[in-house]
Order: C-alpha cells, then structure tokens, then sequence
C-alpha cells in the first residue's frame, strides 16, 4: 500500500470528501460578521431621525397603491415589499439597515482585496473607514462612520454606497485582468456581457442615489484610467459598452434627474470648511500613503519624478478626482468617497508584512492614535449605550415618537402643525402635512405644541409626556375658515 493512500485513509468525517482540506474564514469574515452584529444593535437601539421620515412616507405612499413616477427603484422594491408582507414604512427601515450593512461589508471586503491580497488589509479598512474620520462628530449618509450609520443604514444612499464599492471592485478587476476566465472572447478580452452588466450596475447606483452615483462614475474613471493597459479597439469599445448601458439605464429613469448643486453654501450643514475639517481630518493621516502609493506607480526609473506615471495608482486619481466632485459639483454626500481613498490606502500600507521600515512605523503608531482618538472623541457613542456611558460619549439623536398620534390618526388623513420633530416624522407613518392658512375643509386633526394655545373649535385627543404636545380634533370640518395656530 502506497503512503499517499495511508495518508488518504488517515482523513475521517467531513473533511474526507474535500481531500482533507478545511475552509478557515479569513480574518475579515470574523470582524465582519462582528462589525454587523453590533452595528445592526445599534441601528435598531437608535429611534429613527432626521430624514427617516421622507424615506418611510416614500414606502407608505407606495403601500397604500398611490403612483409616485420620481421614485427610485430601492424605493419601489420597498413599496412592493411592504404590499406583500403588510409592514410599515418604519418597520421596512428596520428591515432593510442590516441587509444594506450586508451589502456595504461585502462590496468594501471585495475592493480591498482587488487592491492587495494582504488578508489584514480588509480588516484595517473597515477600522479606519468607521472610526478615522475627525474629532468632531459628523452626521448623514454616504459613510461607514459608526455615528451616522447608527441612523442612515436603512437609507438608500447606503444601499447606493454598498453598489458602488461592487462595482469598483468588478471594475478594477477587469481593469487589470488579474483573475483567470474560462471564456473569452476572439481578441482575448472577457466577454461583452460582463462590461454591460457593470453598466447597469453604475445605472442602478444613479437611481437609487443621484450623489453616490456621481462619486461612482468619478472612482469607475479613477480605476480604469490607473489599471488599464493596453488600449486598443476593442478595449474601448467594451469600456464604451458599459457607458452605454449606464447611459440608458438613466435615461430611463427619471429619479437620477433632480440631481443638481446645491444653492446654498456646500458646507453650511457643516459649520463652514472649518467645521468640515473638524469632522474628517484624522482621514488625512492616509495622505503619506497615497503618496507612496503615488511614488510606486511609476516604476523605479520614475519613482523621484512627478510625471504622469505617478498617476497610474486608482487610489491616487479616486482621491484627485473625488475632490473635483465634491468642490466643483458641491455635493457634500460625496464625503465619504473622498475620504475613501486615503483610509484604505492606509489599510493597504499596513497590512503589510514584517518587519517594517521606520517609516511605516511612524505611520502606525500615527494610525492608532488616530483611531483612538477619532473613537473617544466622535464615533463611541454609537456602540456604547447611555445607560453604561462612563465619560459621557457624543451619542446619537433621540427623536421622540409619533406612535401615540399615528393612533388615532388614520393614513391620508391632513394633520396642522408646526412642530420641528412632529413635520419630519409624521410623514413617515401616511400622515398627510396640510397648511393651516389655507382653506382646507378636509382637515379634522391639529398637533399642537405646548407653546401653542387650543382652538375653541377643537378637542383634546391625546398628548405626549415626553414632548407636551397635545392632538386635538376640530368639531367643525365643514368650515371653511382658516385655523390659525396661536402662541401663548
């Protein structure tokens, strides 16, 4: 008997039928799967805020058959869902925050790994991603900061922002044309139909969100200007393909068409540049690593020069290219794209192995002040409730609820108020806002503050202990008479 068949016998139970082998999980599978559990807890801890509302009123309005042609596709799938399965608008945000975790943990996994095999890589991506970002804390969509995601995971800008690190990943693989395919085509090229797909891909990413589709096309232009080589007839034609596609994925959809500048100062929402910077300029410490990265690109015969092969690395031209977006077209969404590039340019620097040079050391211990600091200082309230707060982290926005009036309310029913949080939210539940200086005789239902005095024409209904604020119903809805809401 031979020793490979001793050898062979030796393997018992599962691992017999695979030759012995066992399938480990990489180290970013663990502290993904961990980074999702904890963050769906706290995205579920966390009342719904801020834009929530418009988000939720959007899937109530398709759940109760009414037609909204401006609506994106994550939308409709929502609203169909929500036919299907009976729940809410705010219960499908619930749903969808995990699924669209899911999603961007997956796509940010598989674009590390197109920029380096290093299996650590991914990991420290994830860190800086969500916790390198500034000592003051930032708040929205379109980032994997701990702090906002805790609010906009059931958005649809993190479903656009999951899409567009897929595409960027399938993008920069075919880019370099590292990965062995079974089929190609006569001219050795990967086939027409995996370029069209990729268009529709970077369509998709448009509708579902106008700003990330932007940032999108800018890192698509970013990874094929730096990777691809060889440029000849066909290859432009497959690059061409996949303009096309995205082109007519757009043009037959009229969502992606109210993207446009802001009128308003970009950065007003964040206290002017200098607030800006406060809220992401722990994200520069990857600035020497897209230098390196920038360094590297030429080869060693250009490494000293600043010619243009030192722009041939993706990271370098996202970054450049990044900024254009967010300084030309004013779209502060594209935030996290900018700041993408040097933390996972960073991540990549790293993961590498040991032993480091004095460099990359300095770099390291840079990198973990940063992370500790960005932590403590702006990201920790997330993850650690405030009942346990020892120190008295920054933590997220906690709206009241509307629960208490979306009962007696029915939906589509017009409601008068003037209250900030009531105007945000009640939307949210298929609550119609009306205006209480029209005429408008339909309206039976006022939502008063507890600086606003009762109608004679009205009722008390209910109340809230939290807020103060009191439903009212109005007795007299055939008149016509404006209800005007007074202060005391």
């Amino acid at each position: 008997m031979t020793t490979g068949a001793l050898l062979r016998r030796a393997t018992r139970g599962s691992t017999a039928l695979r030759g012995g082998r066992v399938r480990r999980l990489t180290p970013y599978q663990v502290f993904g799967l961990l980074f999702w559990l904890l963050m769906t807890l706290a995205y579920w801890r966390v009342p719904p805020c801020c834009e929530a509302g418009l988000h939720a009123a959007a899937v109530a309005r398709l759940r109760a058959g009414l037609p909204d042609p401006a609506v994106s596709p994550y939308v409709l799938a929502q609203g169909m869902l929500a036919r299907l399965t009976g729940l809410t608008g705010w219960q499908l945000l619930r749903v969808c925050g995990p699924l669209n975790l899911l999603v961007l943990l997956t796509g940010l996994g598989r674009l590390v790994r197109v920029l380096t095999p290093r299996p650590w890589a991914p990991v420290l991506a994830l860190a800086f991603l969500s916790v390198l970002w500034g000592t003051r804390p930032a708040w929205g969509g379109g980032s994997l900061a701990l702090l906002p995601l805790t609010g906009s995971l059931g958005y649809p800008s993190a479903f656009a922002l999951g899409l567009a690190f897929w595409a960027w990943a399938l993008t920069g693989a075919r880019a370099r044309d590292l990965r062995r395919v079974r089929y190609v085509g006569p001219s050795g090229l990967r086939s027409l139909s995996g370029y069209a797909a990729l268009g529709l891909l970077y369509g998709a990413v448009a509708l579902v969100d106008p700003v990330t589709g932007a940032g999108a096309a800018a890192g698509a232009v970013a990874f094929v200007a730096g990777w691809q080589r060889g440029w000849r007839g066909a290859v432009w034609g497959r690059w061409a393909l996949l303009c096309a596609v995205a082109a007519a994925v757009l043009a037959f959809g009229t969502h992606a068409r109210v993207l446009s500048p802001s009128p308003h100062w970009p950065y007003a929402s964040y206290g002017g540049p200098a607030g800006l910077a406060g809220r992401c300029w722990l994200a520069l410490l990857g600035l020497p690593a897209l230098w390196l990265r920038a360094r590297r690109a030429g080869g060693p015969a250009l490494r000293g020069a600043a010619g243009r092969a030192a722009w041939g690395d993706p990271l370098v031209l996202l970054f450049v290219l990044e900024c254009l977006v967010l300084a030309c077209g004013r779209l502060v969404g594209v935030l996290g794209l900018v700041l993408l590039a040097p933390q996972c340019a960073l991540a990549v620097e790293l993961a590498a192995r040991r032993p480091w040079s004095r460099r990359r050391r300095a770099l390291g211990w840079a990198a973990a002040g940063g992370v500790c600091l960005g932590f403590l200082a702006a990201q920790a309230g997330a993850v650690v409730p405030r009942s346990v707060d020892p120190v008295g982290f920054v933590q997220p926005p906690r709206w009241p609820s509307y629960d208490w009036a979306a009962r007696h309310i029915g939906p589509g029913e017009p409601v008068i108020t003037d209250a900030y949080y009531a105007v945000r939210l009640l939307p949210g539940y298929g609550i119609e806002l009306a205006d209480g200086h029209g005429h408008r005789p339909r309206v039976r239902w006022l939502l008063l503050t507890r600086r606003e005095r009762l109608p004679a024409e009205a009722v008390v209904v209910d109340w809230s202990r939290r807020t103060g604020e009191v439903l009212a119903r109005l007795t007299r809805t055939g008149d016509t008479t404006p209800v005007p809401l007074v202060t005391r």
